[in-house]
């Protein structure tokens, strides 16, 4: 496999060591009356709104952590996190959809939540799904359960849970999974300190109600370099690990052993405009390094690979995505997000689904490398051509090594002459993209849940609307 290193390893040393002294000396704000008193009680010092966390106390929680996770799918799928392979899934919480078609956006719906969830369950290259679309006629209060309530039926594949922020949310997530299975078998979930360095009461509740029930975390802090993180590259990742040690501190001291997801969701600041840049090949880069850091304490990463700016599938679209989900896949990740991700996630297409699902196949082969073995390198292969036919197409290597996948063979994009290609109208990536999913949106069906369980999510979804609608 072909890897990478923006890093060396004193570099990742540096930052782990800087880490540490910005917990021992700077802390966090933590003001959640039980949060404090358990990180006090395991050697923490509470200074005001601060909790300052000692190194051999990080240094222990690291040691604790669950070093894999695995999530099922209701049709029998499992994708283990750190078991040396790459998965991809989709981005999640976008409230407008682009129409590739029309080159037009709009507010995402409930049925945008199902469609999206049923159009990547049909994606091969889409290992698990986060649901896609925060529903614009949903109460911000149930946004998050209404997104999984909705995913729910319309996949087989594992379904991480979305984002929380409340001990709530949580409780009702996992009700919600055990509809399907156990939950701790077909759910993870996500939850962003706020940046820099900040678990408000609610979170700090959140994270330990996670750990109580026994949930794959995955602390994802979202920093900006230059507004609400340092604006080198290293300086915004070392506030960034720190963000994600200590959510792992408080998690593994509720539940010791927790399995964690190590993520990050660093991006830049566009000096012009002082908006999150989600497409400059720095996101890349510190996307790679984010990946170093979470493997030096031998924990499953998930970083954002397919990211952009751009508002339409163009060429801006292209590039910046394919180097940011190039540059840390090399690096190892573990996984990578983004599957759809349109306008620094803001924004989510159907079109953009089809079209990075067919390039995260090419960053699998991207990844592979190739062979040079005494066949691969072919000496008698090329003898036996030159005194006979000057032609390789009718050697069996060559079929050997086209069922192999030697070359990514490509569905979407424009490969043939000029000729071919006007008399079928012109047609490119984008448009293919469109009417695949179309195709697929009319045609795959996924199995449904039984009617006892729709009805169990629905009372769920009531209670929640009960207890969390103010």
């Amino acid at each position: 496999m072909i890897c990478i290193s923006v890093l060396d390893e004193n570099e990742v040393e540096a930052i782990h060591q800087a880490t540490l002294r910005i917990l021992d000396e700077t802390g966090v704000v933590l003001t959640e009356p039980k949060s404090r008193a358990l990180l006090a009680s395991a050697g923490a010092k509470v200074q005001e709104m601060r909790v300052l966390l000692p190194p051999a106390l990080v240094e222990k929680c690291i040691g604790l952590a669950g070093k894999k996770t695995t999530i099922r799918g209701r049709g029998g799928a499992v994708k283990t996190l750190g078991d040396g392979s790459l998965y991809f899934h989709n981005l999640g919480g976008a409230p407008q959809v682009y129409d590739a078609a029309s080159g037009t956006r709009r507010p995402a719906t409930v049925q945008d939540v199902r469609d999206a969830t049923r159009l990547l369950d049909a994606l091969e290259n889409c290992h698990t799904i986060t649901p896609f679309f925060t529903p614009t006629e949903v109460p911000g209060g149930v946004m998050s359960l209404a997104m999984y309530r909705h995913a729910l039926p319309y996949t087989v594949k594992p379904l991480q849970g979305p984002g929380v922020q409340y001990a709530a949310e949580v409780r009702y997530a996992v009700k919600m999974a055990e509809v399907i299975g156990s939950p701790a078998e077909v759910l993870t979930l996500s939850l962003s300190p706020v940046s820099p360095l900040t678990f408000p009461d609610h979170e700090a509740e959140a994270i330990m109600e996670i750990a109580r029930l026994g949930i794959a975390f995955g602390p994802l802090p979202c920093p900006t370099a230059g507004t609400t993180a340092p604006y080198s590259i290293a300086g915004a990742i070392t506030q960034q690990n720190a963000e994600v040690l200590a959510a792992l501190v408080l998690a593994e001291l509720v539940h010791p052993g927790l399995p964690i997801i190590y993520c990050g969701r660093l991006a830049m600041m566009e000096p012009r405009t002082g908006l999150s840049v989600w497409g400059g090949v720095e996101m890349g880069m510190a996307s790679a390094g984010t990946v170093q850091i979470g493997h030096r304490y031998g924990l499953p990463v998930n970083v954002y690979g397919f990211s952009t700016n751009a508002h339409s599938l163009d060429a801006q679209d292209g590039f910046e995505r394919a180097l940011n989900a190039a540059i840390p896949a090399l690096a190892g990740a573990d996984e990578l997000s983004g599957i759809g991700e349109m306008e620094a996630g803001v924004m989510g297409s159907y079109a953009q689904m089809v079209a990075d699902n067919e390039f995260a196949g090419s960053i699998h082969r991207m990844r592979r490398g190739f062979e040079s073995d005494v066949d691969a390198l072919a000496v008698e292969v090329i003898a036996a051509v030159m005194s006979s036919t000057h032609n390789f197409l009718g050697q069996k290597h060559t079929m050997k090594y086209l069922k192999s996948g030697e070359v990514f063979i490509t569905k979407l994009a424009e490969r043939g002459s000029w000729e071919g290609w006007e008399a079928a109208g012109r047609v490119g990536m984008v448009e293919r993209a469109q009417a695949e999913a179309d195709r697929i949106l009319r045609e795959h069906q996924v199995p449904p849940l039984e009617k006892a369980q729709e009805c169990e999510l629905d009372a769920l979804m009531a209670a929640a609307e009960k207890e969390l609608i103010k």
